[in-house]
């Protein structure tokens, strides 16, 4: 399994691709942690970005064949909506209760976190590389 030249910088850039959609879908579940009234009718559902393997033909077994990773989908999360007691929201039930949606602050700080140390590995995976291909060139001259 050898990594070709430019092998090393596409995984890492697409690993950056991925990452950036995961901040923005935690961004837009942050900026909706109160919406209680979407389009469809009922509160905002959280989504997640699903991260897989994005693989490429091989010639033969023993080669490589990663392309680094890729968003497969932003799917709902199928946890339970939270309720709260406000009989004078306007999207409450008849009981008093407003659905609100499914999001958590802290966990999608701790998401976001993990997301930009991910991001943070990857564009130093990308400086180390290049410092290392111009160090190369330095010993070819």
């Amino acid at each position: 399994m050898t990594l070709g030249v430019f092998d090393t910088l596409r995984i890492s850039s697409s690993g950056l691709s991925a990452e950036r959609l995961r901040m923005d879908t935690i961004a837009s579940n942050v900026a909706n942690v109160n919406t209680t009234r979407t389009e469809s009718g009922g509160p905002y559902v959280r989504k997640i970005a699903v991260f897989e393997e994005n693989l490429k033909a091989a010639k033969d077994k023993s080669s490589f064949n990663g392309n680094g990773v890729k968003v497969s989908a932003i799917v709902d999360d199928t946890s339970d909506l939270k309720t709260m007691y406000d009989p004078t929201h306007p999207d409450a039930d008849e009981n008093g209760y407003v659905a609100m949606p499914n999001v958590n602050i802290l966990n999608e700080m701790a998401d976001l976190i993990a997301s930009s140390r991910a991001y943070e590995a990857n564009t130093t995976v990308i400086s180390t590389t290049k410092n290392m291909y111009l160090k190369a060139l330095e010993i070819g001259k």
